[in-house]
């Protein structure tokens, strides 16, 4: 999981680059780096933290307003400075960020050997922004283009952003399988890997789906499928607060989750629980309920913490409702091959709503027939529109 952040509009780049890096360090810590597009397209990285990033960025010539930002927790190749991202192609005209797996790799960067491309880091990324310019050369194509065609040719996961020294005024983004959020403000473009670094200045995103490719250029975002179908994109306007993403007085993140737990609780169950008459009532759960109640089973499918409120969770509803139920390891489940039927309720639990397995998962199970119930914080996030119902937290 790594974080990625792009910005084109009328303001410097970099400050926003890397603040909204150190809002998506979360993501992953290991390396960090920056693309500025100003004339010349300037590749800046650094391993550790996005605080090493600006050390090292403290003498550089950062005026741009164009650019894209990186932090990563590594895959492919250790976590030193060339493995960072963004990585040049071997001309050095185009520039990737990428948040991802490319599982066929190693048989593209052979083929790509052959014809002459160079590689300097040991990443699956690098082989990614070299295919894009080989098709580019080959095929004498745009680079929108190229991207859509190199989106056919790589197996696996990525949300990717490409700059190109060639178009000094645009950004592409692509996604499939990792999370990408574009948030649309007056004149100036943001993309993310979360509304995180977004929701400071505009609170209008549109989320990118799988399989799709985004073209920001001359003022307007252009949206189209892998097969070339021009999408209409779908804006929402966001409700988050930004007072939620800070840390708001707190040393770390983990000192302010564990001291608002009260109030977390509190607010999740506001609206919902009438004590007096003891009933619930979330209209998110209401047109299911009966599906909840025959039920032959419930799956609970999450990762890291909310795997754990997931046993919490299996008790709960075992002691109280006395329907069997699983709690799965997303990133397990969704790598065998599961017993699952239309009976079966799977409960998806993401505190983003983005985490790629637990998405990877539900997937598997819709496809199974089984009734999928969401629950994460982020409202309009991915899991939140892939699921048939659910509960915002």
């Amino acid at each position: 999981m790594c974080g990625i952040v792009a910005y084109l509009g009328h303001r410097e780049a970099c400050p926003i680059i890397l603040k909204g890096l150190h809002r998506l360090e979360y993501r992953g810590y290991d390396s960090a780096g920056v693309a500025l597009l100003n004339g010349e397209l300037s590749v800046y990285k650094k391993k550790g933290k996005v605080a090493e990033l600006e050390k090292f960025l403290t003498d550089k010539d950062t005026h741009a307003t164009i650019g894209m930002g990186h932090t990563r927790w590594a895959t492919h190749g250790e976590p030193n400075d060339v493995n960072a991202h963004p990585h040049y192609s071997t001309s050095e005209r185009i520039a990737i960020i990428h948040n991802g797996i490319i599982e066929n790799y190693a048989a593209l960067k052979t083929h790509l050997e052959k014809q002459g491309h160079t590689f300097h880091s040991d990443t699956d990324t690098e082989v990614f922004v070299n295919l894009i310019e080989d098709i580019q050369t080959n095929n004498n194509c745009t680079l929108e283009e190229a991207v859509r065609l190199a989106l056919h040719e790589v197996i696996g996961a990525y949300a990717i952003v490409v700059l190109s020294k060639d178009a000094p005024n645009q950004l592409i983004a692509a996604r499939k399988g990792s999370p990408l959020v574009i948030g649309i403000g007056e004149g100036e473009f943001f993309v993310a890997s979360d509304a995180t670094p977004i929701i400071e200045y505009t609170n209008e995103v549109v989320y990118v789906n799988d399989y799709e490719l985004a073209v920001i250029k001359d003022g307007q975002l252009a949206i189209r499928s892998r097969e070339d179908v021009v999408q209409t994109p779908y804006i929402q306007r966001l409700e988050m607060e930004l007072d939620s993403i800070e840390k708001g007085g707190y040393e770390h993140f983990m000192l302010k989750e564990i001291f608002e737990q009260p109030r977390s609780i509190l607010d999740s169950m506001r609206g919902r629980l009438e004590m007096g008459g003891s009933h619930l009532n979330m209209a998110g759960f209401r047109a299911y309920e009966q599906k909840f109640v025959n039920a032959q089973r419930i799956i609970i499918v999450a990762c890291g913490t909310s795997w754990h409120a997931g046993l919490v969770a299996e008790y709960l509803i075992e002691d109280l409702a006395r329907i069997p139920v699983e709690v799965e390891y997303a990133s397990e489940f969704r790598y065998r091959n599961p017993v699952i039927s239309e009976r079966d309720i799977v409960i998806a639990i993401s505190q983003s709503g983005e985490t790629a397995d637990t998405l990877a998962a539900l997937e598997l199970a819709k496809s199974k027939g089984a009734t999928i119930f969401g629950i994460c914080n982020v409202v309009g996030s991915s899991i939140a529109r892939a699921t048939d119902a659910g509960a915002y937290t």
